[in-house]
């Protein structure tokens, strides 16, 4: 199926333009994928989960955008029919109140059967994960995005980490393909961040998609990519409510409070361990009883000590915002 580049541009830019008011509004949500103890997709459970995620949606207590299946919701661990299952219910459950932006990943040839699958379940724009295993030329980093771009019209927005790195001069490139419009950075090079976004357009989309972005939101902000993803939204969106208020109000002593008490010692869990970047976030939602279930392989569900030592953390958070403990009665 061919369309023209008019239509393209025309669905970009309406894409960008809500996009755009969402990301000032509040964090990007990446919602994790409710699984059953046997490994099995619990749909149902996803159901209840997300609505309670985008309860508050629009508003300023509520995220700016919602990505489904992407890194946190453990796209590389599902297949097609989950996959159109998952998009498809977050498109309900979200009812054209904000965004949806569905993951799309490994080969170009796949990513597009992955596009195609989140276009017919309404999604509004992609996510393009990085690409498997293999390091790969900036010639075939930008070839990479043309040709997913031409068999969908949704919006592109590409992310860079791992073995995805752009030079500024293929942001250039990319940036002139109508339908991408956008870039997450995972990397934090700031200072090659910053020549990224000299290099780009006006209103092309920039956000921090570093691992707990709210650690680096401030530094990013200082290179004008002021937005950011929070995967703590995913299990505590009281906590990522009141980071983002403080960053965005210029309140440094709560935002410190927050980083120094319940952030940093957060990271500091993270890092133990490989994948904590995704079991850990589904840990900390499992105790406060949202239905997420376990992580799949080849991802572990961390041990008694790490799981007590995240509930004190999590209580630490939840203190500081006022919004009780997990061992209250």
């Amino acid at each position: 199926m061919r369309f023209s580049m008019e239509t393209e541009g025309m669905e970009a830019e309406g894409a960008v333009r809500r996009l755009r008011d969402g990301m000032a509004r509040g964090v990007l949500s990446f919602p994790l994928t409710s699984l059953r103890d046997d490994g099995a997709l619990d749909l149902e459970s996803y159901r209840a989960y997300l609505a309670g995620q985008l309860a508050s949606a629009p508003g300023a207590a509520g995220p700016g955008a919602v990505f489904p299946a992407c890194g946190t919701g453990e796209f590389f661990s599902l297949d097609e029919d989950e996959y159109r299952a998952v998009v498809e219910t977050t498109v309900e459950i979200a009812d054209g109140r904000l965004p949806v932006v569905a993951g799309v990943g490994y080969g170009w040839a796949q990513a597009l059967r992955f596009a195609r699958i989140a276009q017919e379940a309404g999604a509004d724009a992609l996510l393009v994960l990085p690409h498997y295993l293999v390091e790969a030329p900036q010639d075939g980093l930008v070839e990479q995005l043309r040709r997913i771009a031409r068999g969908t019209t949704l919006p592109l927005i590409a992310y860079q980490r791992g073995q995805v790195a752009f030079t500024p001069r293929s942001l250039g490139r990319i940036a002139e393909i109508p339908t991408v419009v956008g870039l997450k950075d995972g990397h934090s090079d700031l200072d090659r961040l910053q020549r990224l976004t000299l290099a780009a357009p006006d209103g092309f989309l920039f956000f921090n998609g570093a691992a707990t972005a709210e650690i680096q939101a401030r530094a990013y902000a200082a290179v004008g990519v002021p937005a950011y993803s929070s995967a703590v939204h995913a299990f505590a969106p009281e906590i990522a409510n009141a980071c983002f208020r403080a960053l965005r109000d210029g309140d440094d002593a709560a935002a410190d409070r927050l980083l120094r008490n319940f952030y940093v010692p957060l990271v500091e869990l993270r890092d133990r361990v490989p994948g904590y970047a995704v079991s850990l976030v589904k840990a900390a939602a499992r105790l406060r009883g949202l239905p997420v279930g376990p992580v799949r392989a080849p991802l572990v569900d961390p041990g008694p000590a790490d799981l007590a030592e995240l509930a004190r953390i999590l209580d630490d958070g939840l203190d500081l915002v006022g919004a009780g403990r997990l061992r209250a009665a």
